[in-house]
Order: C-alpha cells, then structure tokens, then sequence
C-alpha cells in the first residue's frame, strides 16, 4: 500500500479553510485576498491534519508534487493581466482512475496499476487544466471501479485502504467515487471529479452530503480514464454547491475525436453556469418517485420546496415489471465491456511499466500479489468477465439493445410522456451503513440510479437533509442532454431555502442501526 504526500514543514501553521468552493476560492484569487500557492497550501494543510491524520480519511491516495509550483505559475499569469477564468488558481481532485500528466500513479486503486504513471492528461482533465485548475491530488476508489467481486466493501481499494465517511467514521462512504465524496464533504480541496458507471458518482454525493452531477454520456471524454463500460462509464463534477458543477461541467464538456460517443457534445453543450436560473421550476411538472425505504419526512419537505419555487408536484410510479429484464441485460453489457475495455485500456499505456495486458493478466496478478489485494474480497466479477464473448457477439448485443431500450425509450422516456412531466424527483440514497470489509456492503434502500446510467442520461443530487446525522440526497433526472436543465433545476431547488448541505463533524459513530 502506498501513499505519496508533498513534505509539510515548509507549509507553515495557516488555519483551515473555511468549508468553500470553486465560487469562493475563485472570487479570494481574482481579488487578491489570498494566492492559488497560498491555497493550496491550506488544502495541503487540511489535508495533513483530517486525512493522514486525525480522523484518518483515507480519502486521498496521493498529493501532487507539482501542485505548488502549477500554482506559482497560475499566480504570475494573474499578476500579468491574464485570468483562464473562474477555474484560474483553483484546486481540484481527480479520482485515481483519471489520469493526469503530473508524477502521480494511475492506479484505479489497484496493486497492479501502482506503477502507472502515464504522463498523460485524460482529454478532459486538460481541458480543466486549460481553464486555469490546480491539480491538487488523486482520490481513493472502491478498487477497479467496484466491479471486481460482488462482496466488495465500498470505499476499500489496495491502494488506498478504506475510506471513511466523515459524517459517521464506522459508515461507509458509497462508492465507487467513495475518496471524492468523503473529500469534497471534509474541503479536502475546492471541487473533486468522480466517474460513474451506474451510480457511482450519485450514491457517494448523497452518501457524503454534497453535490454530484453524471453528465449525460457522450457529453465529457472517456480517453485516458481507466474503464469498465464504454456504454455507460463517464466523469462528473462532484462539488459544494449546484453552481460550482455546471463550473466544472462547462470546463469538461467537449468532442473528442479519440471518443466516438462525443460527437455531439460540442453541438449540446452550453455555458452551464450561465444557463442557472433561480426560477428555473417555475411552471414546470415534477414528477416525484417515492421508492421504497425513502423518507417520508425529508420528501415532503423537499415537495414544499419545490411548490415554493413554482412546481407542480405529482407522485408517479414506475413500471418495475421490466426490473429484472433490465439488470440482467445491464450486467451482461457491462461484463462483456469490461473485458474488451480493460484490454483496450492496457494496452494503450506508454512505455513498458504496466506488463497487464488483458483482463486475464489482472487475474493472474491478483493470484499472485500481495496479501492486501485479496485480504477481504476476492474477484468473482473479474473470473466471470473474463468468460465473456466479445463485442461482435449476438448476446452481446441482443443486450446492448434490450438494456438501452428498457431504460430510456420504455424507462424515462415513458414516464415522462405518460405522465406529461418535465423532470423526475426522487431520493437518492438511503442512510450510510456501516463498514464491514469482508463481509462486503449492506446498502440502504432507496437507490435510483440504474435507469439514467444504463440510458446514459442526465443524473443530478443535491443534498436534501440528513437522517440520524447522516446525509440523504435528492436526485433531479431528465432525458438525453437535457443536462442543463436539470442542472438549473437543481440550482432553483437549491436557492429556494436554506442551505442543505451537511457539515461533517467526523463522529467516530452516530449509532449502530
């Protein structure tokens, strides 16, 4: 196991920074209250002090040895006259699938991979790059993306030990962006980026108590992120606060040759921030799903908000006849790409650091790697993927087509004309359970994230209140880019009130149910 930190002793005694966010770090800078060094400084800091220390997050599985000096550089432009933006100076993390052209590993939290230095920007990361960010560091995963076995503990890779939840430190974070999550809630940096195959962003934002936004897929690049499913993988800004996402998203959206399914994004994007609008449900139709194990209270609540800024709110059932259907067409999909893809990844890395080449080679790895990599799980999911036809085969596709139908044109789709509404509410996490590694994860219900992943549409959350101290989220999903409008959606719930959003207080428990 290993982690990668910058020495603190030159780093001074400065306070913590205040539970912020891209817009305030951003307007400190442009005003000159304070550097892009000096800030990431205050991260390095909180990031010594919660991470390494303290409570021990493990949120974070390297620090960026040229964050500094990124920094300093970033600095001199701004005293020269030239601002990239509100990104300008502004630090973020990456989840430690994404990588970045900085001396830091690509792990996907794996033991296999901790040699992966790229020298590579993902297409996306250099587009925040461009627009002026700070690579602060790399954040801890469910190792591989949490498809190596099914009795997984969420939050755990080999990499980066077992991320803890900063609400509750025994509750588990959600994963697979489990380090971005705990490491936004704790302002471990101004935003952090997670990657979504099927709730992988959305769970650990509601889990953690902020924001988390899956783009529509096509939207943002996949080159040089390590994969699992070319139909439904994609990054997404995971932040403190609506407006600091659609930052993020304007920054990362773009058409990538290297990419076939962004063709359109250039012609679908928009400016994000600049389509937010505070009354942006006024007059629209909101239909809520009340699954079940949702809360009662905390939907309600989130009923009357939305009524307050303007919508009309209906409850609507979806059509669970086709569940089964759909998650077995899913898994197919996804382990027959994840062996293709994993494949296509490998093999595309520079020079001869990495020997894995295929799946199998993981595999075989994993047999033969240090005791840390199998201790608590092993990988059924991985020995299973590795069984699977290739993507010419006809149950591969018969698959592909059935999961897609069945999530969009059958899914969403239909309960949004059925039911002549606009968007779709409903609660986007249960309560975080308690960790058990070993004995893989107890998820609370309710969980709404299969239909907009497998359909490759729009999935917001934002936080809607907390349940025995700990967080719950409110998902907002829409259809095929309608990305910015369920991101204003979002936007205008959240200004119609109080602030939601949780602080941590980093209890050791809040309770053993």
């Amino acid at each position: 196991m290993r982690k990668i930190y910058l020495s603190l002793l030159l780093l001074g005694s400065a306070p913590f920074p205040v539970q912020a966010g891209i817009k305030e770090d951003s307007a400190a800078i442009s005003s000159g209250k304070i550097t892009s060094e000096a800030l990431v400084r205050r991260y390095l800091i909180r990031i010594d002090r919660l991470d390494v220390n303290g409570p021990k997050l493990n949120a974070i599985i390297s620090v960026n040895p040229d964050a500094l000096a990124q920094a300093k550089a970033l600095d001199s432009e701004l005293k020269s006259g030239k601002s990239r933006g509100p990104l300008h100076g502004v630090p973020i993390l990456l989840k430690d699938n994404i990588e970045s052209a900085d001396l830091m590993t690509t792990s996907a939290g794996s033991l296999a991979l901790r040699d992966n230095i790229t020298g590579r920007d993902a297409f996306f990361v250099a587009r925040l790059r461009a627009a002026g960010a700070v690579i602060l560091g790399k954040t801890n995963l469910s190792e591989w993306a949490n498809i190596r076995s099914n009795n997984s503990t969420s939050g755990w890779s080999a990499m980066g030990d077992l991320t803890k939840n900063p609400h509750a430190l025994d509750r588990n974070t959600c994963g697979s962006s489990a380090g971005s999550g705990a490491a936004m809630a704790a302002g471990l940096a101004a935003a952090t980026v997670g990657t979504e195959t099927d709730g992988s962003i959305v769970c650990p934002s509601g889990i953690n108590g902020v924001v988390g936004f899956k783009p529509s897929v096509g939207l943002v690049s996949r080159r040089h992120v390590v994969p699992i499913s070319h139909s439904q993988d994609t990054a997404g800004p995971m932040t403190s606060s609506v407006y600091d996402a659609a930052l993020m998203l304007s920054a990362m959206a773009g058409s990538d040759l290297a990419d076939i399914a962004t063709v359109e994004a250039d012609a679908r994007k928009v400016d994000y921030v600049g389509a937010l609008n505070k009354d942006a449900l006024r007059g629209k139709r909101i239909g809520l799903i009340r699954a079940k194990g949702s809360n009662a209270p905390l939907l309600s609540s989130a009923v009357k908000r939305l009524e307050m800024a303007g919508a009309t709110v209906l409850t609507i059932t979806p059509d669970e006849s086709r569940d089964e259907d759909l998650g077995e067409a899913e898994y197919k999909v996804l382990l027959v790409e994840l062996k293709a893809d994993m494949a296509a990844y490998l093999q595309s890395l520079p020079g001869n650091k990495i020997p894995h080449k295929t799946l199998a080679d993981l595999i075989a790895f994993n047999k033969v790697a240090e005791k840390a990599e199998l201790e608590h799980f092993g990988q059924d999911i991985f020995e299973l993927a590795e069984k699977q036809p290739g993507l010419d085969s006809e149950e591969y596709t018969k698959a592909l087509a059935l999961s897609r139908e069945l999530a969009g044109p059958k899914g969403i789709d239909k309960m949004l004309s059925d039911n002549k509404i606009d968007l779709i509410v409903a609660q986007t996490n249960g309560k975080a359970w308690l960790s058990t590694l070993g004995k893989g994860d107890k998820f609370n219900p309710p969980s709404v994230s299969q239909l907009p992943a497998v359909a490759g549409y729009p999935h917001l959350t934002v936080p809607m209140g907390t349940e025995g101290g700990l967080p719950i989220g409110l998902s907002f999903i829409g259809p095929k880019w309608s990305d910015a409008t369920v991101l204003s959606a979002g936007y205008a719930f959240e200004q119609a009130g109080a602030n939601l959003r949780p602080t941590p207080r980093f209890k050791r428990s809040v309770g053993k149910k």
